[in-house]
């Protein structure tokens, strides 16, 4: 069959691989070729989720999804109403590998391996025919009037009709990028742990609190939910998602700031202070650090109480301190530390210069992004793989939409509602 048009994919992460293999399966009519600059695939969702792969998240709402990215959050939110974690559910399905969700709603493969996941991609594309090239470094673009030609590091110069660039975080993807005449937000860190060298807490690394509000001084953002205390701080869904919403002026004051911990989010400091001054009242000869009346760790609440004498010595200054300190205790943060082997940042091609319906660049014709390349980041919990997911949908949709993929993917996702 005469071939009408050539895509050319810039990236073999999980957005460029989840565009080509999208193409292929809706026509066989275009000649899908994707350019990888190094030697491995998909090498994010390799180590995803310690190795399992955190492909989703079962949050279904598309509004309450779109609060899980910092950046980004408002222009996913039409994107997540053409295709959400249930249609990414309904993909990997019909595809053979079904998906389990954990309690705190991520979900993996039921093999708890990513390269399930890996394969289950690969496979798609090489039985649709998708040409996957490894160690093809793009190194400029040049505007044709067909499209664009790619001239490459060690390779012939390579031409196409329509070019999705899929690059991930990558700085190479961002010149790439620039050189087409896009903004580019500077990328910074996000999803980190927090480094607390002077924190009296070091020694009981490996206790988490179950419910912790954590804030930063002189900034607008708090988190609440679980929080792990480590050998270098604090770490834990509240502690990564703090960092992310504010990852950026974490970068502008270079990760030297204090953070706030309150221990008993549940509860108001006045009511606090009341409940250890009736334990001093009701049970004075009893130790203090021997009732844990907050639930606490065992250890932690013997190292806030910190006193071994009896409720009844406690002075009403010395109940007030501990209220303060249940409330309200401060640590010093001096860097960051990287989430396990994961790594996400923030910053990328400006949002404003992409069309959201379509993924295609405001500025220049036939081109698309994909995935991290854009200034979108998600907290943890699966949500940065379905910004990937959604951003290729789209870009492979608005590439060859006359061949139904939107109505395929919809068919899909009312079969798992109506189970």
């Amino acid at each position: 069959m005469e071939i009408k048009k050539r895509v050319v994919i810039v990236g073999g992460g999980a957005a460029g691989i989840f565009t080509a293999v999208l193409l292929a399966e809706s026509t066989n009519n275009l000649e899908i070729i994707v350019l990888e600059k190094t030697r491995q695939l998909l090498s994010k969702v390799r180590i995803s989720g310690g190795g399992r792969c955190n492909v989703t998240h079962s949050q279904f709402d598309p509004k309450k999804l779109t609060s899980n990215y910092p950046r980004g959050n408002k222009e996913l939110l039409g994107p997540f109403h053409a295709f959400q974690p249930q249609d990414t559910i309904a993909w990997f399905n019909r595809h053979g590998v079904e998906l389990k969700t954990e309690e705190d709603g991520r979900m993996f493969p039921i093999t708890d391996h990513s390269s399930t996941i890996i394969n289950c991609l690969l496979d798609a594309a090489k039985n649709n025919g998708v040409i996957i090239r490894s160690e093809h470094s793009v190194r400029s673009i040049e505007k044709t009037d067909n499209g664009f030609r790619l001239f490459l590091e060690k390779q012939d110069p390579i031409e196409c009709n329509d070019l999705v660039l899929a690059t991930g975080s990558t700085p190479h993807g961002h010149t790439l990028a620039a050189s087409m005449g896009h903004t580019i937000v500077p990328a910074v860190p996000s999803l980190f742990t927090f480094n607390v060298p002077t924190s009296p807490l070091l020694d009981l690394a490996g206790i988490a609190v179950l419910d912790a509000e954590l804030s930063l001084k002189s900034l607008p953002y708090k988190q609440r939910g679980n929080l792990l205390i480590t050998h270098w701080g604090f770490s834990g869904p509240a502690a990564l998602k703090l960092s992310a919403w504010a990852a950026r002026d974490l970068s502008s004051c270079n990760y030297k700031t204090d953070l706030m911990i309150n221990w008993v989010p549940s509860m108001k400091r006045e009511e606090i202070y009341n409940a250890l001054l009736g334990v001093k009242k009701n049970k004075p000869s009893k130790l203090l650090e021997n009732d844990n009346l907050f639930q606490l760790p065992l250890n932690l609440w013997k190292r806030l109480a910190g006193s071994d004498t009896t409720a009844g010595h406690w002075s009403d200054a010395a109940i007030k301190k501990l209220s303060e300190i249940l409330s309200g205790s401060v640590f010093a943060v001096d860097g960051k530390t990287t989430y396990k082997s994961e790594f996400v940042t923030c910053g990328g091609v400006h949002l404003k210069e992409v069309d959201f319906k379509t993924m295609q660049s405001r500025l220049v014709p036939h081109l698309f992004f994909a995935g991290e390349v854009l200034n979108i980041d998600g907290v943890t919990g699966g949500f940065n793989f379905q910004n990937a997911w959604t951003t290729a949908y789209l870009a492979a949709s608005a590439i060859n939409l006359e061949f139904g993929l939107n109505l395929a993917c919809r068919d899909q996702r009312d079969k798992i509602r109506s189970n």
